[in-house]
């Protein structure tokens, strides 16, 4: 089994060291810099856990075992417009309830639509990419040190192929690629203190229009995210386009703060 090589341990390792410090450095620079209050942060990072990637997960199990699941993962279209969809409305919705009911008494300070972002932001980036990173080290570390088979013994045949080939890409994948992970999670956090902004307003201002086009927004950037790389578009070509749409969201959400902010 060939080897994972240097270069690409050191910077999976700085990937998962980014991945938590990103966050938490914008949290910092947005209390001193900005005023902001701290739990809005934290209300964020708990409406992405349990709205995206707990119960919007448990609906997609669902989905997929059903023959419209199948239809969708079948076609590239559907599946950017259903996963854009779904990933619109459980993030946003997810924001609006937050925003309406657990942030009611942060409202007049709008630097906590950015705080609140950057919580929701956050956590995406501790949990896609931090935590991949750590399986990814723990997999190469076991592979240079001749103990791979430990992760594989027992295993019935049809996840020892997967895992197998998880060790193939770890050792033939270019290192360069494991930086290109934390350069996606900042233009996801640009995303998010964007769309976060829209509906923060939408609350404040009572302008439920703003809701709906975070809503757009996300099932823009998602759908047009997963056609790319279904249609096998290079790597830096991806992160190109999703650059170029992160600073879309950024431009339209300045756009709608200089309309909406109102100095306390």
């Amino acid at each position: 089994m060939s080897k994972v090589p240097a270069l690409s341990i050191v910077f999976m390792a700085i990937s998962l060291c980014l991945a938590f410090l990103v966050p938490i450095a914008l949290m910092i620079w947005l209390r001193v810099k900005k005023k902001a209050n701290f739990p809005p942060f934290f209300i964020g990072m708990a409406v992405m856990l349990v709205f995206a990637l707990i119960v919007e997960r448990l609906i997609h199990q669902v989905v997929f075992l059903t023959s419209f699941g199948k239809a969708i993962q079948d076609n590239i279209w559907l599946y950017a417009l259903y996963g854009g969809l779904m990933a619109g409305l459980f993030e946003e919705t997810g924001r609006l309830i937050a925003m309406k009911m657990l942030l009611k008494k942060y409202l007049p300070n709008d630097a906590n639509a950015l705080m609140y972002g950057a919580g929701h932001g956050g956590i995406e980036c501790m949990v896609l990419l931090g935590m991949t990173m750590v399986n990814n080290l723990i997999y190469s570390v076991m592979i240079n040190t001749g103990n791979a088979a430990l992760l594989t013994t027992g295993l019935p045949e049809e996840y020892l192929g997967q895992i197998e080939a998880v060790f193939t890409q770890l050792a033939e994948t270019s290192s360069w690629i494991f930086l290109v992970g934390m350069l996606e999670r900042l233009f996801a956090i640009v995303l998010q203190l964007s769309l976060s902004v829209l509906v923060w307003f939408g609350v404040k201002n009572r302008k439920i229009g703003l809701y709906f086009l975070a809503i757009l927004c996300h099932l823009l950037v998602d759908g047009i995210s997963v056609v790319a790389a279904g249609l096998d578009v290079p790597t830096l070509a991806i992160e190109g386009i999703i650059c170029l749409l992160a600073i879309a969201m950024a431009l339209l959400a300045r756009l709608v703060w200089k309309k909406e902010h109102r100095e306390m």
